[in-house]
Formats: structure tokens, sequence, C-alpha cells
């Protein structure tokens, strides 16, 4: 009887020991169902496939423990409330703009695009190594919230207009689809800014709801047949110079992964960054060709006193922004500060050697 209550004892107790050897293997298999809801139409190219690529580098990184499941604008929710869904916890994942937030605080609109700012390769820069990040985070952590750039659209166009632009007086009563600072500065300007999804864009321009609207560049603004709608292209994208695309991810569900996890993220949403605008920049100029080749659409860059009053509007529009709120003031004078450093670098690097290429 001893002997066999011995070897009963036995078993259970290597029952026990042996779920103790292996809870960290199961742990280590524990999968997670992540919901991406995005601000752009379904699989819309550039940036729609660039929320795809994302949740697919999670996916693939992880070996199949977190698996991403992409929803565009309207399946889920609408565009403009990705980042409350994502903030209360209806999606893990949210992918958009960060001036679509300005309601918000217009502190956001810094950590997308601030016209005649940073271009990509500059915003990265001060993002990974400027102090940019650590800020952003602050911002976002009041909302529960970690945000990560997963994209950049480059250098925009100016966008599509009904009516030629030749001074600025053409700006005048001018209805143009353009979010965040570049339509406060278009507003000064004496322009009304619209903000409208981009899924409604075609529309509202063809039927004149809207008189003009920027939107990214030829590769994505070709996806979207805007040359049905408008027939004069401007350039450049003074508003719109080194566009941030974000994927902020729920704190709580941040949080609830194992530090492997947590890096795989982090890693994939910089791959993507490099991804989008790899891929823009490849693509961009052949779009351009279509449009100019084949649908006659008139490409021209904007009188040099247009810019020069949008600039002065602009620096304005910012420093104001700065001096309204504490953490904006740190975030602006983070980025002119990174700026002005950088520009520097840029004139005797980038830009010489643009200018030597072009002899």
């Amino acid at each position: 009887m001893k002997r066999r209550q011995f070897i009963r004892h036995l078993g259970i107790g290597s029952l026990a020991a042996g779920a103790t050897i292996a809870a960290p293997a199961v742990a280590a298999k524990a999968e997670f169902k992540w919901k991406m809801v995005t601000a752009w139409p379904k699989n819309f190219p550039g940036l729609g496939t660039g929320a795809n690529r994302l949740a697919q580098l999670i996916t693939e990184m992880s070996g199949g423990r977190i698996k991403v499941k992409v929803y565009g604008a309207k399946e889920l929710v609408p565009a403009f409330e990705v980042f409350d869904a994502v903030s209360r916890g209806t999606a893990e994942l949210g992918h958009a703009g960060a001036y679509y937030w300005k309601g918000k605080g217009e502190v956001f609109q810094f950590f997308s695009a601030v016209p005649f700012g940073l271009t990509a390769q500059e915003v990265n820069a001060w993002l990974y190594h400027g102090g940019g990040m650590e800020l952003w985070r602050e911002l976002y952590d009041r909302f529960g919230l970690v945000p990560t750039a997963a994209g950049n659209t480059g250098v925009q166009m100016a966008g599509w207009f009904n009516r030629e632009i030749k001074s600025v007086d053409d700006l005048k009563g001018l209805k143009m689809r353009i979010p965040g600072l570049g339509g406060e500065v278009l507003k000064r300007a004496g322009g009304t800014p619209v903000n409208i999804p981009g899924g409604d864009l075609f529309t509202a321009l063809q039927s004149g709801t809207i008189d003009a609207t920027e939107w990214v560049g030829p590769y994505n603004d070709l996806a979207f047949g805007l040359y049905k709608a408008a027939k004069y292209y401007y350039y450049p994208g003074w508003h719109e110079p080194g566009s941030v695309i974000e994927c902020f991810i729920n704190k709580k569900a941040f949080n609830a992964l194992p530090k492997d996890l947590q890096h795989i993220v982090l890693t994939a949403s910089k791959a993507a960054n490099l991804d989008m605008l790899s891929e823009l920049t490849a693509r961009n100029q052949q779009a351009l060709d279509t449009l100019i080749n084949q649908h006659q659409v008139k490409v021209a860059a904007l009188p040099d006193d247009v810019i020069q009053k949008l600039k002065a509007i602009s620096q304005e529009v910012v420093a104001e922004i700065a001096a309204k709120d504490p953490l904006a003031k740190k975030v602006y004078d983070s980025l002119i500060n990174f700026r002005s450093q950088v520009s520097k670098w840029s004139a005797v690097s980038e830009q010489a050697f643009m200018r030597a290429r072009s002899l």
C-alpha cells in the first residue's frame, strides 16, 4: 500500500514539475488577434497597401503570434474616427495622419506635416535621433496610445485646381480640400479650407463642392482619377514636404505583449516607413508621365510670389500654435531648432548634389 502511494505521489509530482517546465513554452506561443483600422480606402495604392504591408510584416515577423486584420475607412469605423477607436480599444492599431486629429490639439499637426518644414529624410532624423519621437510619445500617452512612424509620402504635389493660379489673388475664395496646418495657411491667404476623407475627393471636386484638392502625389492621385475632375496640377507641395504616415497602438494592448513582440511591432513600423517612401519615390514619376502624356494634364509650378506669401503666413501660423500650449512649445522648439541645424547640412549635401547633377 505504501509503495503504491509513493508511486502515485511521485507521478503527481512529476506531472506538476512537467507543467512548471512547460509553462514558458506555452506562454511563448500565445497568440494575439489584432485589428487595424485605417483612414484610407481599402487597398488604396501607397497608403492603403502600406497599411496592408505593415500588418503583413507584424504577422510574419512574429511567426504568426500576432495576426493583424486590416479594415479600410468605413469598414469598421469612419476615416476620422480611427484615433478614438484605437484609444478606447475597439481596435489595437490605427493607420492615418496625425493632422486629422487637429480637433484634439493643434500640436498633433506637428507630427504629420509642417509647411516649409522637414523633408522625409530630415523628419525621420528628427524622430529617431533628434528627440521628436519622445515628444510624440508624450503627447499620445495622454490618450492611451503608442505612436510610430509607419510611412512617408516625401514631398507632395501642391494639388489639383479647376482654375489657374497666377497670383496670390487667385487663392481668394478658393474652396480647397487641404487638412492640417496647410488649411489654416490657405484660410489666411483668403481661401476656404475643407477637410474631406480621401474616398470622397473625386466626387467633391467633380461636382464643384470644392474648387481644388491636394492629396498626395502622382501615384496616389492617378489611382483616384483626379485628372478627370481638374486639369491644372501644381507643385511643389509646400504644405507637406515630408508627410509622416502614422501607426498608433493601443497602449494596454501593447503592454500586454511580451517584450520580443513589442520590439517586433516597433521594428515592423520602421520597415514599413522605409518601404512606403521607397515605393512612392519609385512610382511617382511613372504616374506623372502617364498624367502628362496620356491624360494631357497641365503641370506647373506655383508662382514665386504665391510661394513667398504662403511661407510668410506659415511661419506665423506655426509660431502662434506654439505659443498656446507648453507641450506645443516644446515640440515647436525641438522641430525648428532641428530644422535650422539639419538645413545647413542639407545645403552642402542633398541640395548641392542635386544642383551638381542637374548641370
